[in-house]
């Protein structure tokens, strides 16, 4: 990790649980990180704690939705802006709704297309011209992607959240692919994890689900994100499947 000590990393959706842990481990690493979130006070509340703790890096927290073009534009502008750019992007920001096929309303479905593909891509593209922009050809694509996004999810209702993390396997494989034929030393990462202890499927319409499967933490997925970050130049971890011991 230590190459990326004060070098600048982007996460998405800081003010969920998993992206506060994200935030807060890797600045813990030394790494000068930007949490975009819509709750943007609960970004600067772990930034304040951090600061007090003497930590070795640093959280900038920003205020943006990344549904919105406009945000996400004025994000990157910032960041390029005040930093230089975006040296890691870490597309953490990610929705489910309870919402069958056969009779669910247009926006929930829309609204889960919209976070998990359509930001993911948005915010991917604006990281690359970032990178281009500044001649960084080291830079890290990490897309948190989900067990299913690799197999139809277990629970009933959750078909489009399972299509838009298949999306996103594809997205991340599709992105390797391309970077490899410019001969680009950006890498990609795909994080697949079963069921991380989190407020997103509650937040979705399951209150119960918690109840039914052992769980992942949210800092075994910062974890890993620090193995991949942590590999040799010659190494790119494309795809990592995460899954709690004895999960379904």
């Amino acid at each position: 990790m230590d190459r990326w000590i004060g070098r600048i990393v982007l996460v998405t959706g800081a003010c969920s649980s998993l992206g506060e842990t994200l935030c807060k481990e890797l600045a813990l690493s030394g790494l000068t990180v930007v949490g975009l979130a819509r709750r943007r006070h609960r970004v600067r509340d772990l930034a304040l704690e951090l600061e007090s703790q003497n930590c070795p890096g640093k959280l900038i927290p920003l205020k943006g939705d990344v549904t919105k073009e406009e945000d996400i534009m004025t994000c990157f502008d910032w960041v390029n802006r005040n930093f230089g750019g975006v040296d890691v992007l870490i597309n953490n920001a990610g929705v489910t709704v309870k919402a069958p096929l056969s009779e669910a309303a247009s926006e929930d479905w829309r609204r889960i297309l919209d976070v998990n593909v359509i930001a993911l891509s948005s915010c991917t593209r604006e990281a690359l011209k970032s990178m281009k922009n500044r001649g960084v050809d080291d830079g890290h694509i990490i897309h948190i992607n989900s067990i299913a996004g690799h197999r139809l999810s277990i629970l009933q209702g959750n078909e489009m959240y399972s299509a838009s993390k298949h999306a996103v396997t594809i997205l991340a494989e599709g992105l390797r692919r391309e970077l490899a034929s410019r001969k680009s030393q950006i890498k990609v990462t795909s994080i697949s994890p079963g069921l991380v202890q989190t407020e997103i499927f509650e937040a979705g319409g399951w209150d119960d689900f918690s109840k039914m499967s052992p769980h992942l933490q949210a800092k075994d997925i910062a974890d890993a994100i620090k193995y991949v970050l942590s590999t040799p130049a010659n190494v790119q971890v494309t795809e990592l499947i995460i899954q709690p011991v004895g999960g379904l």
